[in-house]
């Protein structure tokens, strides 16, 4: 089980990095778009040198950001060769002609995070075309009247029976009770929101023990 930092912000990417936990990185065109104008390779540069300073080469996926087959490859190779990145996986949105994409991105050695997957067919057939990684969104499966914890399961199972080497990121966090749930259903990764983190680490027992032992240890210093 492994905890994913979704996020294009750097304050929020290096906070959690420095922290420990962090396995990967996700990012995608709206968080890119969320942050303050300025070079898309640079804030990409930015981030690597963030994960570098911390801890080594950990995953990271970078979207492309066409409709076109013949444009995904070209930014999935544009990519390749300006990151120079060993942990690079670009996000490739599951459909019919994405899946070509997959398959030929694979052949050519580039690693794919095959993103926006909202069922178990979709998982399936992106796995099998190549890709490394399956991204369920969580939440959007949610809104479509879906229970995402079932998908996520037949997922895994599935993946297991038949020998896939593809790994489950289960992303479109919508609370803090998700990341569990996702986890306990079977994900390998969950990528998490920052605003979540501190909820994650937080309980209000924690609170009340911990100020009970100091109060308990200055009473007895006196």
């Amino acid at each position: 089980m492994k905890i994913f930092v979704d996020s294009a912000n750097l304050n929020d990417i290096e906070e959690a990095l420095k922290r420990g936990f962090v396995s990967g990185v996700t990012t995608n065109p709206t968080l890119v778009a969320r942050e303050e104008k300025g070079n898309f390779s640079e804030r990409i540069r930015s981030i690597i040198a963030l994960i570098r300073k911390y801890v080594s080469d950990i995953p990271l996926s970078v979207e492309v950001f066409s409709s076109s087959p013949a444009e995904m490859i070209r930014q999935a190779e544009s990519f390749v060769a300006a990151f120079n990145y060993p942990a690079l996986h670009v996000k490739v949105p599951i459909g019919w002609d994405e899946l070509a994409v997959i398959r030929e991105l694979k052949q050519r050695g580039i690693r794919v995070n095959c993103t926006c997957c909202m069922s178990f067919t979709q998982a399936l057939l992106a796995a099998r075309a190549g890709a490394d990684y399956v991204s369920l969104f969580y939440g959007r499966i949610r809104d479509h009247g879906t229970d995402p914890a079932i998908v996520v399961r037949q997922v895994r199972a599935a993946f297991a029976e038949d020998g896939v080497g593809a790994q489950i990121i289960v992303g479109s966090i919508r609370k803090a009770e998700d990341v569990t749930e996702a986890l306990v259903a079977g994900a390998h990764i969950v990528t998490v929101p920052p605003k979540f983190f501190r909820e994650l680490v937080s309980h209000p027992k924690t609170d009340e023990v911990v100020g009970q032992f100091l109060a308990d240890f200055q009473t007895w210093m006196r």
